[in-house]
């Protein structure tokens, strides 16, 4: 009953109601947003869909309010116009969109999937996730893939360990966002995977050209040629060219031309931005952050968090998430146990606490610990 006390006329049959829209509109190869297949079950929201549900989750959880405050590509930038992890992830969901509406393809689902892609992702973008995944290596022989902890960070720490139930397609469009994972089960989520590298390839060649490492002269001829002179062109061509092949393939695929043209752009920007120079100064002082951090944390395991401990139900329609964040003080539990798995679990807190971190709790951490509070006055 509605709060007037007369009869949910909306709510009443909407999921009938939906259903039987996506059969008469979307295309046969497209994810159907009912049954919702979570791994608890659950009664669905009587006036959202299942992915429309996911996407309020992730939207309210605490990692996704962090990535405002995690660098994409420039560190601590001298200007208000560069882009964030935030913003980026927000440029790649709306792309997805409008690739799902023109193939016909479920939209909620391609926005669930854009929103938490990054969310595992670790303070000091590329650089920050190389110098923790190197860490890793060398003191547990582990790994540290962004796009793997963004599950971890949806499954397991979100609201205090509970995790936020996604639904299967969800959950695994944001764990294969990547080149380096298996390809999608869906087409949303192939989406999400091209359209992830459309997006940071093009406006990190705007924050370069803006903080004047680039100029447009230096740009590779061929590929400016083939895909257009600046930023909304290209990501304008490059939607076009997924959009018609797409169509044709009946899978998520680019032109040969346009991906190669874009191939171009990412080796170019590797080469000249992500390791040229002028970055690699910065990579010296975030390796030596991250990798003080990281030991400091291993040597001193009760400085850590607690673990997160399951709990909570499926949330309702206000889903604020809370919970999750990974925050300071709490002593540690004694893990027990000895060898591999202990070693493990704590490989396993450390890189939880330091995925956690935004920029400047990062950058905090590590000045509180060379410049003890006592000193600090």
């Amino acid at each position: 009953m509605s709060l007037a006390g007369s009869p949910d006329d909306v709510a009443y049959g909407y999921a009938d109601r939906i259903a039987a829209a996506e059969e008469r509109t979307l295309s046969p190869r497209a994810a159907r947003s009912y049954p919702a297949r979570r791994a608890v079950v659950e009664e669905d929201c009587a006036l959202r869909t299942p992915f429309q549900r996911d996407r309020d989750r992730i939207v309210h959880c605490k990692a996704f309010r962090r990535l405002a405050h995690k660098t994409q590509v420039f560190i601590a930038p001298r200007g208000d116009h560069y882009r964030t992890r935030l913003t980026h992830t927000l440029e790649v969901t709306g792309i997805s969109r409008t690739v799902a509406r023109a193939l016909r393809l479920n939209e909620d689902l391609a926005e669930a999937i854009g929103l938490g892609h990054d969310l595992g992702h670790p303070p000091f973008g590329h650089i920050g996730e190389e110098m923790l995944d190197r860490c890793l290596q060398e003191r547990f022989g582990t790994r540290f893939r962004h796009y793997e902890h963004s599950l971890r960070v949806v499954e397991r720490l979100e609201r205090g360990g509970a995790g936020l139930n996604l639904t299967e397609q969800v959950r695994d469009g944001i764990a294969r966002h990547s080149s380096g994972a298996p390809a999608p089960s869906t087409l949303e989520g192939g989406i999400v995977r091209i359209i992830d590298r459309v997006a940071y390839i093009n406006h990190d060649i705007d924050d370069a050209l803006r903080a004047g490492l680039l100029n447009e002269p230096d740009l590779p001829a061929e590929a400016i040629a083939t895909l257009g002179a600046t930023g909304s062109q290209r990501i304008d061509a490059l939607v076009h060219d997924m959009v018609e092949h797409s169509a044709r393939a009946g899978e998520i695929v680019q032109g040969d031309r346009a991906g190669a043209a874009m191939a171009q752009l990412r080796s170019f920007m590797f080469e000249r931005v992500y390791l040229g120079p002028a970055v690699r100064a910065e990579h010296r002082r975030i390796e030596e952050v991250i990798r003080a951090l990281f030991e400091h944390y291993v040597e001193h395991p009760r400085e850590l968090p607690p673990i997160p401990v399951g709990g909570g139900d499926g949330g309702g329609a206000g889903e604020s998430g809370e919970g999750g964040e990974l925050g300071v003080g709490g002593q540690a539990r004694d893990t027990g146990g000895d060898g591999d798995a202990a070693d493990a679990q704590l490989a396993q807190r450390v890189t939880d606490y330091l995925a956690g971190m935004t920029d400047r709790f990062c950058i905090r951490a590590y000045s509180e610990l060379k410049v003890p509070n006592a000193f600090a006055r």
